[in-house]
């Protein structure tokens, strides 16, 4: 058994026991709350971009961060899933690309998550929610934010691929 395969099954046990943030649940197909869900994360572009004009750019990351996962949750809504971990939610996203239920290529995986060079969203976002700078570089959010639209801008892609 893979660890993607591994991660999904504590997931979805973790699902079952009812915890509210903690693990993934197997729903009824929301197609409705899929729509919602996409309109959330474009709401976070948008936002993102406010914040960034207004040079609170610790908040970018933030705002960019669940931009993504927003549209990461949709994915889940459109295919009966619901989540309320990030991790959950990532490891259902990739297990469904394995199983080619989506056609969502890794590279957007590894942007929300590179295991490899920690430059990614989640660390990005954890570094200036939690840590006491004010601001971030305005390369780095720049390269954020191109990456958080071009991510929801791939998964309002694959929502219309999905019956």
């Amino acid at each position: 058994m893979s660890r993607i395969d591994n991660a999904l099954k504590w997931c979805l046990k973790k699902g079952k026991e009812g915890d509210k943030h903690k693990g993934l649940r197997k729903t009824n197909k929301n197609p409705v709350e899929a729509e919602n869900q996409i309109e959330k994360a474009k709401s976070d572009l948008e936002t993102m971009e406010y914040l960034f004009e207004g040079n609170k750019t610790d908040w970018v990351a933030s705002a960019g961060f669940y931009a993504m996962y927003h549209s990461l949750l949709a994915i889940l809504y459109k295919l009966g899933y619901e989540s309320r971990n990030q991790e959950c939610t990532i490891i259902a996203v990739e297990s469904f690309m394995k199983e080619g239920l989506i056609n969502l290529e890794q590279e957007y995986i590894d942007i929300i998550r590179n295991m490899q060079d920690r430059e990614d969203a989640i660390s990005t976002r954890e570094e200036m929610q939690y840590g006491s700078k004010t601001a971030m570089e305005k390369k780095r959010c720049e390269i954020l934010m191109s990456q958080a639209k071009r991510f929801v801008e791939r998964v309002s892609e694959i929502l219309e691929e999905i019956s």
